[in-house]
C-alpha cells in the first residue's frame, strides 16, 4: 500500500499489448504498427506480451495472463472489448494509443475503466515513455535518453517536437506523458505521481486547460514543493468581460488569474516554446533556485551591457563581487579588465582568465548564479574557454549558464558545453531569461510555503450579520448590492468606510449633509447602475445646503434621462474625504472559472480601467502574501516617500487585504467586488465607495459549514486545534501540520529508536530525505491530513529568563485513496512518550477529521511483529486481517 496508485501505469513489471496480429505487420493499422515498432526497438526490463483479441486461443491465453499495464492500439470499434479484457486479466492500468475518439466513446471507456478498477491514460493520447524501464508505449518518436526531467504535454505534437529537440541537446527524461482530451488519468494525476517519483528531479508541463482547479492546484503544489515545475500554457485570453458588473470583472482576465495561481502553487510559467526549451536546458542540468542575483563574466562589453539591460527588464539583480573578492581577483585578470558592475575581462582574456573570474563569482555570497558570455576573437580558442567552464562547473555549486555568440567558429565549443550539461544560449537575452525562470521558481517557493487560516488574528468579524445582509438581498432576487449594503458588509469585517446615509428627497439630503459636515458628496443609489460616474451619478465637494438641494434635483433628472429603466432608491450622502497626501487605491474581487475567487490590488480612482494596474492573489491571505500583493502593483512605488508625500500606512492596507480575504473565505456568495477608491495616507485608510455582486453559493458549498470548497487553495484548518492533558501530568496540543514544522518533524524521526523507525517506515533510514520531508509538511488539507502532537517545555536561560521550546512528539496522518471514499493512515509516537495515551488520542483525532471529510473507512498496514501497534488498533475497534499480498503485514481497518 506504500506504492502510488499509478505505479502500475508508470512502473509496470509486466505489460500486455493489444495491437492486432503482430506477426502480420502488413495487416496492422498504421498506429498499431508504429507502436509495436516502438516497443520492440529496445528490450523492456519487465515481461512484455502481445495478444490479439480476435485470435483463436485467446481465452486460453487469458486464463493464464496477468499484467500490470495494458497498452491498446486498436480501431475504435475494438477499444471497448480490449479494455474489458484488460480488466479481466487484472490489469491495474491501461494506455489507449489512438486519435479521433469521440467524447461519447471516451466517456464509455472511462466508465468501463472505473468499473474494472483500471487507471486509464487515453484515449486520444500518444502514450507514455519511461526510459529507465526501456518502455516506449507511445507514438511520440524513439525512446528518449534517460535523464532527470519529466515532460507532461496535453499536445501530442508538442511532445514529439520536444523529444526531437532533446535528442540533439543532451536532455534526458525520466518520464514522457502525452495527455489528450477526455483522458481519465489527467494532468493532476500525473503531477501527483511525479511529485513522488524518485527518478524525476524536474518537471516541464505544456497545458491547454484544466477541469478541476482544486485538484490541479493540489497536485501542482505538491509537485512544485518537491521539485522545480515549469509550465507553458496555451489559450491566453485578453483581459476584459463585457458582462462584468464591477470594474474588477471588467479588467481582470483569466490569464492573469492563471499567473496568480501558478505563483501560489510554487511553479514557474513561461510564455513561449523557446522559453520552455530554455527552461528544459536549465532543469536538465539539475540547477536549483537560490536567488535572483546574476553575475556576468564576459570578454565583450557590448554583449555584457545587453545582458545587464535584460536583467533590469526582468526585475532581476546584477550580482556584484564583494570588495575583498574583487581585490583578490584583480591580479589574475588582464590589465584592462573591469570589475565595476559586470566582470568585463577585455578582449585579451583567455581560458585561465575566464576560469579565475568564474571561480571567484561562484564562491561570492553576493552572487546566486553566473552567466559566461563569450564573443569570438581572432587568435583566441573558444573551445579552451568552454573547457574551463566545464571544469568550474564541477565545483561552483550555483547555476552556471553560457552564451557563446557567433556560429561556425564556436560550434565545437558548444559541443563541449553540451557534454558538460552547461546550458548554452546564442543570445545574452535568452540566457538571462532562462536564469529568470530559475529565480522566479525561488520567489514562488516563498509563496507556496504560506498556508494562512481563513480568519486572521485581527478582531473577530460579524460573519452572521454579513450573511443576513446577503440573504435579504438574495430574497429580493437581487444580485448587486447598493452602496449602503456593500459598506455594511465591509463594516461587518471591520474594513474602515465613510459614514453613508441614504436620502430619498432633496430636503433629507440637506439635513443629512448638514449633520455630517461639509464639503459633502452625493451618489445615486440604484441596484441597476454599476458605474455611477458614467451617468452623472456622483457629485463631489458640495460646500453648503443649497448646493446639496440643487445637486440632488439635477442628479435625479440626469440619471432618469440617461437611464429611464433604472430603479432609483434615492441619493447617498457622505462627507468628502480630504487628505493632502492621500493616494487612491483599489481592492477588488473577481470570480474566475475555474480557479474561483481572486483578490486584486492596484491604483484606484475614476481612471481605473485606463490605468489597468492589477496585482492578484488567490485567497486566503496572510500578512506575507498581502505585502507581496501590494509590492507587485505599480502603485506601490507611490506608497513610500513619493514627491512631497509622507509614506502611506502600509500596515493598515495589509489589514484591509486580510479583512477582504476573510470575507472571501467566509462568504462563498461573493462574486465581484469593487472598493474604489480607498484613500490612504500616513494616518490611515478609508474606503470611500464600494460595489459588491453576489449570487447563491456554488453547488456543494455551504455558507454555514467550514468546507471552503469555493476556494482553489484550502485554508489552514485551525478548527482541528485541540489542547489535551497527558497521562502522568502535563499537556500537549494536537493541531494540523504546517510547512515550518519540517525541522521539528525531522528531529522526531532522528530521535526514534531503530525499531520505531522501522515500524513506521519499514526502512533503516536515519532521517527523512528532503523530498519526503517537504511532502509530509506541506500538504493539501482537502485530500490528506497530518495531525502533530506538540509538547512545550520551559527552561531557564543563562540570564535566568524562562525560555519556551516546542517539539513534535507524535504524528497521525491519513491520505485519501483513489476511490475517494476510504483513506490510509499512519502513526508514530516518540519513544519516551509511549504509553501516555498519545497514540490513542492522535488516532481518534485523525479519524474525526476523516469522518468530517465524508470518508467511510480508514485502513492501514501494520507489521506483523509490531505487537504494540496491533494492540492499540484492536483497542480502538479496528479489524485486523492477514494482508494477502505480503505476510509480513496485517491489514487493519475501521468504518467511519
Amino acid at each position: 500500500m506504500e506504492k502510488h496508485y499509478l505505479s502500475p501505469l508508470f512502473t509496470p513489471q509486466s505489460v500486455i499489448v493489444f495491437a492486432g496480429q503482430v506477426d502480420a505487420p502488413e495487416q496492422l493499422p498504421p498506429q498499431a504498427c508504429m507502436l509495436v515498432a516502438a516497443l520492440q526497438a529496445q528490450t523492456f526490463t519487465g515481461l512484455l506480451r502481445f495478444l490479439d483479441i480476435h485470435s483463436t486461443g485467446t481465452l486460453a491465453d487469458l486464463a493464464q495472463s496477468r499484467a500490470d499495464l495494458a497498452v491498446i492500439a486498436l480501431p475504435p470499434e475494438d477499444l471497448t472489448a480490449a479494455l474489458e479484457i484488460a480488466g479481466r486479466i487484472a490489469c491495474k492500468a491501461a494506455v489507449i494509443v489512438s486519435s479521433g475518439i469521440s467524447a461519447e466513446l471516451a466517456a464509455s471507456l472511462a466508465k468501463i475503466a472505473k468499473r474494472e478498477g483500471v487507471q486509464l491514460l487515453g484515449p486520444n493520447s500518444l502514450g507514455l515513455q519511461r526510459p529507465q524501464l526501456q518502455l516506449n508505449a507511445s507514438l511520440a518518436g524513439p525512446l528518449a535518453h534517460r535523464g532527470p526531467l519529466a515532460l507532461v504535454s496535453q499536445s501530442g505534437a508538442l511532445a514529439s517536437s520536444m523529444l526531437d529537440w532533446a535528442a540533439n541537446n543532451a536532455v534526458g527524461f525520466s518520464t514522457v506523458v502525452s495527455l489528450g482530451p477526455h483522458t481519465s488519468v489527467d494532468l493532476a494525476h500525473v503531477l501527483d505521481f511525479l511529485a513522488n517519483d524518485a527518478q524525476t528531479q524536474s518537471i516541464v508541463v505544456y497545458m491547454e486547460g484544466i477541469s478541476d482547479a482544486r485538484r490541479f492546484m493540489s497536485a501542482l503544489r505538491m509537485a512544485a514543493n518537491a521539485k522545480p515545475v515549469v509550465v507553458l500554457k496555451a489559450g491566453r485570453r485578453p483581459a476584459g468581460n463585457e458582462a462584468a458588473q464591477t470594474h474588477s470583472g471588467a479588467i481582470v482576465g483569466s490569464d492573469d488569474v492563471f499567473d496568480a495561481a501558478l505563483r501560489r502553487a510554487g511553479a514557474v510559467r513561461v510564455r513561449s516554446f523557446v522559453e520552455l526549451f530554455s527552461a528544459a536546458k536549465c532543469l536538465a542540468s539539475r540547477y536549483r533556485p537560490v536567488g535572483k542575483r546574476l553575475a556576468l563574466v564576459t570578454n565583450g562589453g557590448g554583449p555584457g551591457v545587453l545582458a545587464a539591460d535584460w536583467i533590469n527588464e526582468l526585475q532581476l539583480e546584477l550580482g556584484r563581487l564583494s570588495a575583498n573578492t574583487a581585490e583578490t581577483l584583480k591580479p589574475l585578470l588582464p590589465p584592462l579588465a573591469s570589475l565595476t558592475d559586470l566582470i568585463d575581462l577585455s578582449e585579451e582574456a583567455d581560458a585561465e582568465h575566464f576560469k579565475a573570474a568564474l571561480d571567484a563569482a561562484g564562491k561570492d555570497r553576493g552572487v546566486d548564479g553566473v552567466l559566461a558570455i563569450y564573443s569570438p576573437k581572432a587568435g583566441h580558442d573558444a573551445s579552451a574557454v568552454a573547457t574551463a567552464l566545464a571544469e568550474v562547473k564541477k565545483t561552483i555549486g550555483k547555476p552556471l549558464l553560457s552564451c557563446w555568440m557567433g556560429d561556425s567558429t564556436v560550434n565545437a565549443a558548444r559541443g563541449i558545453l553540451k557534454a558538460a550539461e552547461i546550458p548554452s544560449f546564442r543570445t545574452p537575452e535568452a540566457a538571462v531569461g532562462a536564469f529568470g525562470n530559475i529565480a522566479s521558481f525561488y520567489q514562488n517557493q516563498l509563496l507556496l510555503q504560506q498556508t494562512p487560516p481563513p480568519l486572521s488574528t485581527l478582531a473577530k468579524p460579524d460573519i452572521e450579520g454579513a450573511r443576513l445582509v446577503i440573504e435579504s438581498v438574495l430574497a429580493e432576487r437581487r444580485k448587486v448590492l447598493t452602496e449602503m449594503e456593500s459598506k455594511t458588509l465591509l463594516s461587518a469585517f471591520h474594513v474602515p468606510v465613510t459614514r453613508t446615509i441614504l436620502a430619498r428627497s432633496a430636503n433629507e439630503a440637506m439635513m443629512i449633509a448638514t449633520q455630517l459636515g461639509f464639503p459633502a458628496v452625493l451618489k445615486i443609489d440604484s441596484p441597476d447602475i454599476s458605474h455611477k460616474s458614467d451617468v452623472g451619478g456622483v457629485a463631489l465637494n458640495i460646500m453648503n445646503a443649497t448646493g446639496v438641494r440643487d445637486t440632488y434635483n439635477d442628479m435625479m433628472q440626469t440619471v432618469q434621462r440617461l437611464r429611464p429603466d433604472a430603479r432609483i432608491n434615492g441619493v447617498t450622502v457622505q462627507s468628502m474625504v480630504r487628505s493632502r497626501h492621500g493616494r487612491e487605491i483599489y481592492i477588488g474581487l473577481v470570480t474566475d472559472d475555474p480557479f474561483g475567487p481572486v483578490i486584486a490590488f492596484g491604483a484606484g480612482g475614476t481612471m481605473i480601467e485606463l490605468i489597468n494596474d492589477r496585482a492578484m492573489e488567490l485567497p486566503p491571505l496572510n500578512q506575507f502574501l498581502a505585502r507581496r500583493l501590494i509590492e507587485r502593483s505599480r502603485v506601490a512605488e507611490t506608497l513610500g516617500e513619493w514627491r512631497d508625500n509622507a509614506p502611506a500606512n502600509i500596515d493598515l492596507l495589509e489589514q484591509i487585504l486580510l479583512r477582504i480575504s476573510e470575507m472571501v473565505c467566509e462568504l462563498p456568495q461573493l462574486r465581484e467586488m469593487d472598493i474604489n477608491p480607498i484613500i490612504v495616507d500616513e494616518h490611515g485608510a478609508l474606503a470611500v465607495d464600494a460595489r459588491i455582486v453576489i449570487d447563491n453559493a456554488p453547488q456543494g458549498v455551504s455558507s454555514r459549514v467550514h468546507n471552503y470548497n469555493h476556494l482553489s487553495i484550502l485554508p489552514y484548518p485551525a478548527q482541528y486545534e485541540q489542547l489535551w492533558p497527558m497521562r502522568g501530568g502535563g499537556e500537549y496540543t494536537v493541531r494540523p501540520v504546517q510547512p515550518d514544522d519540517a525541522q521539528m518533524l525531522q528531529d522526531l524521526v532522528q530521535g526514534l529508536s531503530k525499531e520505531s523507525r522501522y515500524f513506521r517506515f519499514v526502512s533503516s533510514m536515519h532521517e527523512l530525505p528532503p523530498a519526503m520531508l517537504a511532502r509530509f509538511t506541506l500538504i493539501d488539507y482537502d485530500r490528506e491530513m497530518a495531525l502533530v502532537a506538540v509538547h512545550k517545555t520551559r527552561t531557564a536561560g543563562e540570564d535566568g529568563e524562562m525560555l519556551e521550546t516546542e517539539r513534535i512528539i507524535g504524528v497521525s496522518r491519513y491520505v485519501t485513496n483513489p476511490d475517494k471514499s476510504s483513506c490510509e493512515f499512519s502513526l508514530v509516537v516518540a519513544d519516551e512518550f509511549a504509553g501516555k495515551g498519545l497514540g490513542s488520542r492522535l488516532m481518534m483525532s485523525i479519524m474525526d477529521v476523516a469522518r468530517d471529510k465524508g470518508l467511510s473507512e480508514i485502513e492501514g498496514l501494520v507489521l506483523t511483529h509490531n505487537p504494540g501497534m496491533l494492540k492499540l488498533m484492536r483497542s480502538l475497534g479496528f479489524t485486523v486481517k492477514t494482508f494477502e499480498e505480503d505476510a509480513d503485514f496485517k491489514l487493519v481497518s475501521h468504518p467511519l
